[in-house]
């Protein structure tokens, strides 16, 4: 379960506060992988940032009774003077979670070769993308925040990481952004539309997906 309490996010650009997510109260149920969808720049990805606690409201609250991962792939938080084998036993400890069976994860999944030893000042935002989803994907979560995270590197990578993603998506659940709606339905049980502030909760993927569209059109 997550609960928007009068939920509320604004940003100032060019002099003027722009409202992306306005007094928002709803009820998302629990063991349900959602496809958040909207326009370009609706703001799917703030909204994410949001639940994930990695950046705060102006107003309300959410609340929930599960673990929810940080946004899948977002290395945001990673910092930059320590290798991505010190970012891992980092974000190891601070979840509580295996180190060595995490870094071990980590480094045959990214596939980084020697940079996995090396600070991530010396990435490219490629590198840092595959290193951020390995640990994602290497710590069990109820929630996973999925921000077209999939879409990371090349076929053959893509093709593996969207495996990994489907094996946990049997023990877990998803928040998903994604433009892909063939990815969206192979997912995705129900549907959120985010539109002028305001969101919208569907039982019927299909008809989440149609309003989307149309909106879109």
């Amino acid at each position: 379960m997550i609960r928007f309490e009068s939920l509320s996010k604004s940003f100032r650009v060019r002099g003027m506060r722009h409202t992306v997510i306005d007094d928002l109260s709803l009820t998302l149920p629990t063991g349900t992988s959602l496809a958040l969808l909207g326009r370009n720049g609706a703001g799917k990805s703030t909204l994410l940032q949001l639940v994930a606690g990695t950046l705060r409201p102006d107003t309300g609250r959410i609340v929930s009774d599960g673990t929810i991962s940080w946004p899948v792939g977002y290395s945001g938080s990673f910092h930059r003077e320590m290798t991505g084998a010190q970012n891992v036993l980092f974000l190891a400890r601070a979840y509580g979670v295996d180190t060595d069976a995490l870094v071990a994860f980590v480094e045959d999944f990214a596939e980084l070769g020697d940079h996995f030893h090396m600070p991530l000042r010396s990435y490219s935002s490629g590198m840092k993308s595959r290193l951020a989803f390995g640990i994602s994907m290497g710590i069990p979560f109820d929630t996973y925040l999925v921000d077209e995270a999939t879409a990371t590197g090349d076929a053959r990578f893509k093709k593996k990481s969207r495996a990994v993603f489907a094996e946990r998506m049997r023990k877990s659940s998803a928040v998903l952004v994604s433009h892909r709606m063939s990815e969206v339905r192979q997912y995705c049980d129900a549907g959120i539309l985010l539109h002028e502030g305001k969101l919208r909760y569907y039982d019927d993927l299909d008809e989440a997906i149609e309003h989307h569209e149309a909106l879109m059109a």
